[in-house]
């Protein structure tokens, strides 16, 4: 088994249970053995967590039921992410979470707490759940809503100051079930259904892919968007992602050596202010591109959705597995960080590099182009970045989770006190380290 990183492992059985009492048996069964467990996604993932290192796989890919009322969803954790949108979608309803892999599973958003690129209005997974179907390592079944108080004191932990934050466990005052199971990457229970709020579809929404002529200027332009605008996102692409969205997208203007993809809200549908915002920025604003019509949106989609296949094409051809961060910093280190990874990069990987992502967040993907001979030197500039992401009081996983490639990076994070408090809540659910096993613990 692999996952979209192309991190590889092996399991010595594979279950597909077709409902909640089989998940029970096969828990009930593996926690008296000992037997590690690992729950399956669809593979979107990039940190390895859904790939097994021995022991037993369960697959939730039955658990596909799914009804729209209004104002919430019904969902099973099998359910696919382009799924749940379009069935919203044709009952003039939408569920805000938008992760760039709409062909992931809901189960598999949830345990990482996925948010996508809407996340500058609308914030990641956790705040759109209502209620969660949970199955705790020993076999007993939980069915929580929000605000249900958790019947223990699972302790606090500093949190950093970003806005987006999935590193290890949420352990925060007045804290509910919901809040602790989402993003504890399948290792304190096994999500099999959930309940999820729907907004109204908006009526209007304009999007621009804007061009600039170079990385000041748009990152200008960012500063001033961030609070000038109600944007949903806003969205970066370096010289070098525009490189290789030209691939596909052989209309992106030569000139330009940076972008920024936005989308709003529009009560009136009228695009005048983003048009004034737009020609008072240093864009290129004859090359640029706006829309209105959901055709024009969905092609704007395609071209912030390839990049990542692109990337991850590029680490396949390469024979290597990908390289990527998912560090975020608080916003006024934005630039800051941004210029770090640049001085850096055209040192050690020069050319073989693209960095794109979520800059209304402070939180962007840098990419490496390795080769399995210098392998190591990425592994190394991944850790460098991680460490100046945490000096700058980032944090080191924004929204993909840790898994089981990325676990050391969270003892950089947080302190050891901080690593014991969220270990004795993984002890105190999962007595046996059967779930998840090798996933953000040893």
């Amino acid at each position: 088994m692999e996952d979209a990183s192309g991190f590889r492992g092996r399991a010595d059985r594979l279950i597909v249970p077709s409902d909640e009492a089989g998940v029970v048996a096969v828990l009930r069964e593996a926690s008296a053995a000992g037997i590690p467990v690992t729950i399956a996604g669809a593979g979107t993932g990039l940190t390895g967590a859904r790939v097994p290192l021995g022991g037993w796989v369960v697959s939730l890919e039955k658990f596909t039921r799914l009804e729209i009322e209004p104002g919430h969803a019904r969902a099973g954790a099998g359910v696919l992410l382009r799924d749940l949108h379009a069935a919203a979608q044709s009952t003039g309803q939408f569920y805000p979470p938008d992760p760039t892999e709409a062909g992931a599973s809901l189960g598999g958003t949830i345990a990482t707490n996925a948010s996508g690129s809407r996340s500058f209005k609308y914030g990641a997974t956790r705040r759109w759940i209502e209620r969660l179907r949970v199955i705790l390592a020993d076999g007993r079944v939980m069915d929580v809503a929000r605000g249900d108080a958790i019947d223990f004191d699972p302790g606090t932990i500093p949190l950093p100051n970003v806005r987006k934050n999935t590193a290890g466990y949420l352990l925060k005052p007045g804290m509910d079930w919901i809040d602790l199971f989402t993003g504890s990457e399948g290792t304190l229970g096994v999500v099999t259904g959930a309940q999820l709020r729907l907004l109204p579809a908006p009526q209007n929404v304009l999007a621009g892919v804007i061009f600039f002529p170079d990385d000041e200027s748009a990152l200008d332009a960012v500063d001033v968007w961030r609070s000038a605008s109600e944007a949903r996102m806003l969205e970066y692409f370096d010289a070098p992602s525009l490189s290789l969205l030209r691939q596909r997208f052989p209309e992106v203007p030569a000139a330009a050596g940076a972008a920024i993809l936005f989308d709003q809200e529009l009560e009136s549908g009228d695009p005048g202010e983003w048009i004034a915002r737009i020609e008072a920025s240093k864009a290129l604003v004859n090359d640029s591109w706006l829309a209105q019509s959901a055709a024009d949106r969905e092609r704007f989609r395609r071209f912030r959705h390839a990049l990542p296949e692109l990337v991850n094409d590029t680490a396949r051809r390469n024979g290597t597995l990908k390289m990527g961060t998912d560090y975020a910093v608080p916003l006024l280190r934005n630039r800051e960080m941004l210029a770090y990874y640049r001085q850096r990069l055209a040192k050690d990987f020069p050319g073989r590099n693209a960095i794109f992502g979520h800059i209304g967040d402070a939180h962007v993907h840098v990419n490496l182009f390795s080769s399995p001979g210098d392998a190591q030197a990425a592994t190394d500039l991944m850790l460098e970045f991680a460490r100046k992401a945490v000096e700058l009081g980032g944090t080191v996983s924004a929204e993909h989770g840790l898994g089981r490639r990325k676990k050391h990076l969270l003892k950089l994070q947080y302190a050891p006190e901080h690593l014991e408090a969220m270990q004795a809540v993984k002890r105190r659910l999962d007595p046996r380290n059967i779930l998840g096993r090798g996933v953000l613990w040893d």
